[in-house]
């Protein structure tokens, strides 16, 4: 296949890493500083200093620090600090998936009652999926992800739906760091298998998730897309396989590619036309 990733490897899936107590002294200072600034923005080094109840020489090297990282900045004609374009990014990125998320709830309860099925809603972060928002059915057995649990990109409806919006390049990108973990028999571990099941994603407009991150858990996701056409996050219907048949799987694709493009119109984004 031409624009194979050769950087996708598949690997075992790593070990849990340890559990950290405490904190980094540093880190949640320079944090209490940016809180400070952001409640009262303009403020001189000596007010910040006072307010955090550090040393205007230790506020020194912290802000200076923050400011290289684009967190703060210095407004010479006030004599004072203000919040920096970088933290605004992080900020505006918070209210986009909020947005997200209280635009979505109506789509996912609607797709929950017309499915009978848990409904999800997850964005990529670091490349992973992150689960941002769940509609639980009432079934007794039934799938759970926990609101900000983490998931495969490459084993996950959600996650692949997310995936086939990119070239093959740039799924080679997104999957290098955490490679292609087997999690069950049915998880794509192949490069070009991937590849070829992004293909069939982007004609159809919906993924599937054969039980490839769990054993008896089917899914079937579709992308959420921005004003620019642009993947912004995902929404999938998940449920066991003794009730998401290969039938059930063909008439629940179409709802959920309709319930993704609900929430699209509502963010005020557009859907791409799925590939010939």
């Amino acid at each position: 296949m031409a624009g194979r990733p050769r950087s996708i490897r598949p690997v075992a899936p790593d070990a849990a890493p340890p559990h950290l107590g405490g904190s980094v002294q540093a880190l949640e200072r320079g944090l209490n500083l940016l809180g400070i600034i952001a409640e009262a923005d303009g403020l001189s080094l000596t007010s910040i200093a006072q307010r955090a109840g550090v040393s205007p020489s230790t506020a020194h090297r912290i802000l200076h620090t923050l400011k290289l990282g684009g967190f703060v900045q210095y407004d010479e004609a006030r004599g004072g600090y203000l919040i920096g374009v970088q933290a605004f990014r992080i900020g505006s990125a918070f209210l986009r998936n909020r947005k997200l998320v209280d635009v979505g709830r109506r789509a996912m309860r609607a797709l929950m009652a017309a499915s009978n099925e848990t409904v999800s809603m997850g964005i990529e972060i670091d490349g992973h999926v992150v689960f941002v928002a769940q509609m639980e059915s009432h079934q007794a057995i039934r799938a759970f992800h926990r609101p900000g649990g983490r998931g495969p990109l490459h084993a996950s409806s959600l996650g692949k739906a997310m995936l086939a919006s990119l070239s093959d390049e740039e799924v080679a990108q997104r999957l290098h760091p955490a490679g292609l973990p087997r999690f069950t028999a049915r998880t794509f571990t192949d490069p070009d298998a991937l590849l070829a099941e992004l293909a069939a994603v982007r004609r159809r407009g919906w993924a599937i998730d054969d039980e490839e991150h769990a054993e008896g858990l089917r899914c079937v996701g579709a992308a959420i897309h921005n004003e620019h056409g642009a993947v912004i996050g995902a929404i999938s219907v998940s449920g066991p396989t003794v009730r998401l048949t290969d039938e059930r799987l063909g008439e629940l694709g179409p709802m959920v590619k309709r319930a993704a493009a609900e929430v699209t119109d509502g963010v005020g984004g557009k859907s791409p036309r799925a590939a010939s």
